[in-house]
């Protein structure tokens, strides 16, 4: 008979120290956002305790960079304290925010692998730098682990000739390393009888990306979901993408937990969250677990054909006001030219923070030139200039309507008369 099910919380890209769209907290001394960041791994954290999770497993990219500040660092070290004080082990993948530009020097996770000798008995922190098998005890078992971190080329590659090989075959060899490196571990370092799982940081082919494309740091590698599709692995567990996703079908189950947290606008419409995964040898189960990240809302206002586009724009405002509230705003609006000088921008943001915005990033106003329909040179000749004038008042956007035509018709040519008597 199969035991109970070992019970994984994955999550990955924290990307503690991000600070777009915020402002200091004057409670904690942090930057608004980052305090979103951290708070999102306390949920992390309390669901993991409270649902007495076998293993905390994190996918790579802790901090921003791989330079975090020591207050990013203490909070990050207060959280894994929680965890380890509850009997919750956990597992640190590096990603590639993390590594240090030299081979040589520490990972900022490389900091917490130190104080494992120095842990109560049962306790069990570990980092995963480099390709490796890890068999870790959990209350319910035995879990092996294979890790995968953020490939580095001149780890994988030890024939120096691939420095002046092409972009293409480079990313064939790197491949074709990391293939043969888990096919070796498959076949000689796993014991077919217990529960297995991949722990890896890289790009799957299939997979849709997000906002990690701007905040890259170090090449990227794309692996064919073919790779992890061996029986005697029953979950692949991923960071680096910050789009959840489960990539490829059938067996097994390969999964981005995606970030916890947004980055930015191209995240506005992905929810935010974590992986709770159950696994057996040879059968896992999982489902995504969705957090309270912080909104991000795109107002888009039409005002070309409003007669008071700042009242439109402040009314349109005031009924979205529950989508605003705690949320990072933007507001496009699409306005004609002549617009523009009736549209206070300090008058929308006093309305929007108003509404409860948490940080208006930006006002766009587009103006759409009118493409008027121009009138042929011979033709003109044939036109009166009462006639003119009703042409460049039909081309108008919009045009106004015939009542309010017909009496700027008569004040033209009202004017006209006077012109007219001045020069006789």
């Amino acid at each position: 008979m199969p035991g109970e099910p070992i019970r994984l919380l994955h999550f990955a890209d924290l990307h503690i120290g991000i600070e777009a769209y915020g402002q200091i907290d004057p409670q904690t001394g942090l930057n608004r956002r980052v305090v979103d960041f951290l708070q999102a791994f306390d949920h992390v954290v309390e669901h993991a305790i409270r649902e007495e999770a076998d293993l905390v497993l994190f996918c790579g990219d802790a901090f921003k960079n791989r330079d975090p500040s020591p207050t990013h660092l203490r909070e990050f070290a207060a959280r894994l304290r929680r965890l380890l004080e509850a009997g919750v082990p956990v597992f640190l993948l590096v990603g590639n925010h993390d590594l240090p530009g030299m081979e040589k020097r520490a990972t900022p996770l490389d900091i917490f692998g130190e104080f494992r000798p120095l842990l109560r008995e049962g306790d069990r922190l570990m980092v995963g730098r480099r390709e490796a098998v890890h068999r870790i005890r959990t209350r319910r078992g035995l879990l092996q682990l294979i890790a995968m971190p953020f490939p580095v080329r001149a780890r994988l590659l030890k024939d120096e000739a691939w420095r002046n090989l092409p972009s293409e075959e480079l990313d064939h060899k790197l491949r074709e390393a990391l293939h043969l490196l888990l096919q070796r571990v498959l076949e000689t370092e796993i014991d077919s009888t217990l529960p297995t799982i991949v722990a890896g940081h890289f790009s799957i082919e299939g997979a849709t990306y997000g906002s990690e494309r701007q905040v890259m740091m170090g090449y990227d590698v794309v692996l064919s979901p073919s790779m992890f599709q061996h029986p005697a692995i029953d979950y692949v567990a991923l960071g680096h993408i910050h789009k959840h996703q489960a990539v490829g079908s059938g067996s097994p189950p390969i999964v981005y937990s995606g970030s916890v947290e947004r980055v930015d606008f191209t995240e506005e419409e992905e929810p935010k969250g974590f992986c709770w995964v159950e696994v057996q040898r040879g059968r896992a189960q999982w489902r995504f677990v969705e957090l309270p990240a912080r909104p991000f809302k795109t107002l888009s206002l039409d005002l070309r054909n409003a007669s008071d586009p700042e009242m439109t724009a402040i009314a349109q405002i005031r009924r979205d006001a529950s989508s605003i509230r705690d949320a990072v705003v933007r507001v496009h609006m699409r306005i004609r030219p002549e617009q523009k000088e009736r549209l206070r921008e300090a008058r929308l943001r006093e309305e929007l923070e108003k509404a409860g915005a948490f940080y208006v990033s930006g006002i766009r106003m587009e103006r759409e030139e009118s493409n008027r329909p121009r009138i042929a040179l011979s033709e003109v000749e044939h036109l009166t200039p009462l006639e003119l004038v009703d042409r460049y008042l039909r081309s108008l956007n919009p045009p106004p309507d015939s009542e309010r035509r017909a009496r700027l018709l008569r004040a033209a040519e009202q004017l006209m008369a006077e012109q007219f008597e001045t020069e006789a």
